[in-house]
């Protein structure tokens, strides 16, 4: 990709150069409420960069009470969709700022939750599609949140409708994809085969397996990269959440600070992980994020 606005964007998200991606949601508290008390947050944040986390990704208001210094170690993904745990559809998503907001804070990126399969799923598509045009025209990576999740999906981990979920943010000009991990987490290859994104996974709330664990059934099946948020502030140890997630993440960088690894700046998002080698308030997806 030539030099530009997005270009430069998108290689700050992969902060060591290797195209792999670790984000920390912190957006949770506009569905569930606050996550730690209101001094603690930028202490949370400071954690999380210290831990090397490559972005958090926040709701524009709460971006405004991160301390800048911070933003120096860590990117900044302000996320444009909400909806709370007490509307009537919690499938449901709506736009609650813009991408010309989101430059003037500084962000990195911006990232729009859809649900596939979900009553409003035309609507959350068309807001998709708005943003990726007012993307393009500001030169802004965009991620998308993007999940089968509604009344007419009963396994939201089968490998068939991941591959489709990654294929319509592909198609509606998404930069990076966020999705669950497939069951089992072997055949996340063929989603990630499918796809000409990079994918990121959500969480691993839910699971029996450990954070680690999790973190490593990704990568090794081909994931760009994961994103954490609940098992990270709710960790009693934050920082050392994400230095573990981190460790796993960029485990093959060399030690002179990955010197070989392949820099991804393109918006079709080649990353160097190998290819083929839940919502907040609904219990069977709880921590999904």
């Amino acid at each position: 990709m030539p030099l530009s606005g997005k270009a430069v964007r998108l290689a700050r998200l992969s902060r060591r150069g290797d195209g792999r991606y670790l984000f920390i949601p912190l957006d949770h508290s506009v569905s569930d409420g606050p996550i730690v008390p209101a001094a603690g947050f930028p202490g949370l944040v400071a954690d999380i960069a210290a831990g090397g986390a490559d972005a958090v990704v926040v709701h524009k208001g709460r971006a405004r009470l991160i301390p800048p210094a911070l933003l120096a170690r860590t990117g900044l993904v302000v996320h444009l969709s909400a909806s709370t745990n007490h509307g009537p559809d919690v499938d449901a998503k709506v736009l609650v700022g813009d991408v010309e907001e989101c430059v003037r804070l500084g962000a990195d990126a911006v990232s729009v939750h859809v649900n596939i399969g979900s009553d409003t799923e035309a609507e959350q598509l068309g807001d998709l599609g708005a943003v990726a045009a007012a993307c393009d025209r500001w030169g802004m990576p965009l991620i998308a949140m993007i999940y089968p999740r509604g009344p007419r999906v009963d396994d939201p981990t089968r490998p068939d409708l991941l591959a489709h979920v990654a294929s319509i943010a592909a198609d509606l000009g998404v930069d990076i994809v966020k999705t669950v991990l497939a069951a089992p987490a072997e055949r996340m290859a063929e989603v990630v085969a499918s796809s000409p994104l990079p994918i990121i996974v959500a969480g691993g709330g839910g699971s029996d397996q450990s954070l680690t664990s999790f973190a490593s059934s990704a990568m090794a099946n081909g994931c760009a990269g994961l994103a954490v948020g609940r098992r990270v502030f709710t960790s009693p140890s934050p920082r050392e959440a994400v230095r573990q997630l981190s460790a796993v993440v960029h485990a093959h960088d060399t030690a002179a600070g990955g010197a070989n690894a392949t820099t991804s700046t393109s918006a079709q998002g080649t990353s160097s992980a190998p290819r083929p080698e839940r919502p907040e308030s609904r219990p069977e997806l709880a921590g999904a994020r």
